[in-house]
């Protein structure tokens, strides 16, 4: 009977050991960790920060969450999307990762959401259910395909007390950071950012990947913004309250020169998505946004601005006239849900 029992036991510590290690857990995580889920296997982004996160050899943070579950999702009319979750989905199905079938499914089995569908258009949607749930939620960019979904989506989560917040990578590159501190070059009087800016027919020109630029020119600016004008394509230019000037240019790479009152120069490269996941980790053990909501609104308005300018020949276009015909237009829609 003694040596059944022990036998027993020895099976269950193996098996134990063998769910842990699909798991892709290790010595390094904690008995409680925070059970991440991912909506959108859609992009590379949802295997790279999942290989980060689940590492057994993760530290820090790092080691206090692990994505345990996934929903594929997929955008039927965007080849970006619907030619790639097939794959990506078998990918992180080899990682230990459970594959959800909805998201009402995937929420009954984490405490908070990446949200990492490539395509923008779905986000408000996908958003609202996790936002109801009351799980803390990074949205990958695009936030949203419009300033309007943007301001929603804040909206909801303002009033559920739930915090959310969105940011390209870009953002937490060490240099871009040192220049927004002062570190680098004094206080910033003009910058010039860029990355490239591929198009895709349903987001606003620089949405899609247009954002990675803007949102270095942000990190290093700060906001502020009241005016822009598109005087070409692949140049956007925005003009600070206090004077100062910021250009987006659509370039291969990723950088930006800075002049401020303390010299000028480049201000760095891009760093690689550990930054950023490490970021998000924090915001998952804390709740502590590490972007401010106005900031991510003018910088989605900002880009709404610049089609807009386009629209209108180059002309200048005031972010406070494009965030008013957001508004309005939420207020419509609303309106017409209760309906």
């Amino acid at each position: 009977m003694r040596r059944s029992t022990i036998a027993l036991l020895s099976v269950l510590v193996s098996l134990g050991g063998l769910v842990s290690t699909t798991l892709g857990q290790s010595e390094n995580k904690p008995k409680e960790i925070i059970r991440a889920g991912i909506i959108g296997l859609d992009t590379s982004h949802a295997i790279a920060f999942t290989q980060i996160i689940n590492d057994p050899k993760a530290e820090g943070v790092l080691a206090e969450v692990e994505v345990v579950a996934a929903y594929p999702n997929g955008v039927p009319d965007n080849p970006y999307s619907w030619n790639r979750v097939g794959q990506y989905t078998e990918q992180i199905r080899k990682m230990g990762v459970r594959i959800c079938e909805s998201i009402p499914e995937l929420l009954g089995q984490v405490d908070v959401v990446l949200l990492e569908t490539v395509d923008g258009r779905p986000h408000l949607e996908q958003a609202r259910p996790v936002i109801a749930a009351g799980k803390r939620m990074f949205i990958d960019k695009p936030m949203a395909a419009s300033l309007a979904d943007v301001l929603e989506i804040f909206r909801l989560a303002r009033e559920a007390k739930v915090p959310v917040w969105s940011s390209s990578s870009l953002r937490f590159s060490s240099g871009f950071q040192a220049a927004r501190r002062g570190e680098s070059f004094g206080k910033v009087l003009r910058c010039v950012a860029w990355s490239p800016m591929h198009l895709e027919e349903h987001h606003p020109d620089l949405f899609w990947y247009g954002v990675h630029g803007v949102e270095t020119l942000f990190t290093i600016m700060g906001p502020g913004c009241e005016v822009v004008e598109r005087p070409e394509q692949g140049k956007v230019i925005g003009y600070w309250k206090d004077g100062r000037v910021g250009i987006f240019e659509a370039r291969d790479g990723y950088g930006a020169e800075v002049e401020g009152t303390a010299g000028k120069g480049s201000a760095g490269k891009y760093e690689g998505y550990k930054p950023l996941v490490v970021e998000i980790c924090n915001f998952f053990k804390t709740g502590v946004v590490p972007v401010d909501e106005a900031e991510t609104i003018e910088i989605f308005a900002f880009m709404e601005a610049a089609d807009e300018s386009k629209r209108r020949g180059g002309e200048k276009v005031s972010l406070a006239e494009v965030l008013e015909k957001a508004r309005q237009f939420n207020e419509a829609r609303r309106q017409s849900l209760t309906k």
